[in-house]
């Protein structure tokens, strides 16, 4: 890619005007660099302003490294402060969603945010794994799971949770709950729901799919207490021992459990509240054969204080190995509790390391 860069006086190039007011709105748009000492800054940058006939602009870093800028000093002090800004900005903008009866644009969430509406939406999915519509769609999940899982009406759950027809809702409904509003309403009822219980090096495991895919693997000592822990999760739904043809989805799991290398590609029924769906995205994109602790998911999806209710939420996953919550460990790399035992989670680490 061609370096755009000024070799004219700077105050001739309207990004100056980003320089001069530390728009952090410009941030991931360009870099200016100062000929005199040869380092280069964001347009938010706190560091002294330069002379305008001593600037010149890249489209990136990379592009001023390459022409032998190196980062200002002030460089891993301004990311750590546009970081805390990012998890801020973030954490409101999630709050305004909550808060709003129907999901406010990109370009008024980016305004309240003070950034550009291209800039403001890589942030937000940054931080949280869900572009802003996302993040909207499953906290109305988590709002009509919660009403109805309370015993409210179908009527009332729609408009708690922002739709303003019920035309909207029931489009919708599939989406967010994984069948019609009522069958959840009645834990499940008219839904079949097929598994199949196998063993493998692990002890007993159990998977589930549903008509969207698959919503549970279950590991355990005892097959009989996992097939009573799935009737918990769906009580009145249609529980269909599955045929030879399934247990081939069973053999994939207990394969990929023996061998991770092969990997584990499946379609996922995934039911949880916003922040739990936000906590297991994040659990997927940790790569094979490594971890991350609980502080890093919990700044991963914007929300730095919240290790605890990370670790809350990788004790409700009921996808053993397709959302891996065994690859988290403590701050110190010591492992930690586990759903299915401690041990198991190290065997799963051990295997997943191997060459």
């Amino acid at each position: 890619m061609k370096t755009l860069s000024t070799r004219v006086n700077a105050e001739d190039d309207p990004r100056w005007a980003a320089v001069v007011a530390r728009d952090p709105r410009a941030d991931g748009q360009f870099v200016y660099a100062v000929k005199t000492t040869g380092i280069y800054c964001r347009p938010s940058s706190l560091a002294r302003l330069p002379k305008p006939q001593n600037v010149e602009f890249f489209d990136t870093a990379q592009q001023a490294e390459a022409a032998g800028y190196r980062p200002s000093k002030r460089a891993s002090k301004d990311q750590s402060d546009v970081s805390a800004q990012h998890a801020a900005t973030v954490a409101t903008a999630c709050r305004q969603i909550e808060s709003a009866e129907t999901l406010p644009a990109l370009n008024e969430l980016a305004e309240k945010a003070g950034l550009s509406p291209f800039h403001f939406h890589r942030v937000f999915k940054a931080a949280t794994g869900l572009t802003p519509k996302g993040y909207a769609s499953a906290h109305r999940s988590r709002k009509v799971r919660e009403r109805l899982a309370d015993g409210g009406s179908v009527t009332d759950a729609l408009y708690d949770a922002g739709f303003n027809s019920n035309s909207r809702f029931y489009e919708a409904a599939d989406q967010l709950l994984g069948m019609k509003p009522g069958d959840y309403r009645a834990a499940g009822r008219n839904n079949d729901i097929r598994f199949a219980v196998g063993q493998c090096s692990l002890g007993a495991i159990l998977v589930a799919q549903s008509e969207r895919g698959v919503c549970a693997i279950l590991l355990g000592d005892d097959p009989h207490q996992l097939v009573c822990d799935l009737q918990d999760q769906f009580r009145k739904a249609n529980l269909i021992g599955a045929d030879s043809g399934f247990e081939q989805l069973i053999a994939k799991v207990v394969g990929f459990i023996e061998t991770p290398a092969i990997g584990l590609d499946l379609p996922l029924d995934v039911r949880g509240t916003a922040f739990q769906e936000r906590v297991w995205q994040a659990l997927r994109e940790i790569p094979l054969g490594s971890t991350a602790s609980y502080t890093e998911i919990a700044q991963r999806i914007g929300a730095p204080t919240s290790m605890r209710a990370v670790a809350q939420a990788c004790g409700a996953n009921r996808l053993a190995v397709a959302i891996p919550c065994h690859r988290v460990v403590r701050s110190d790399g010591n492992l930690s509790g586990y759903r299915w035992g401690v041990e198991r989670k190290r065997q799963l680490l051990e295997r997943e390391t191997q060459p």
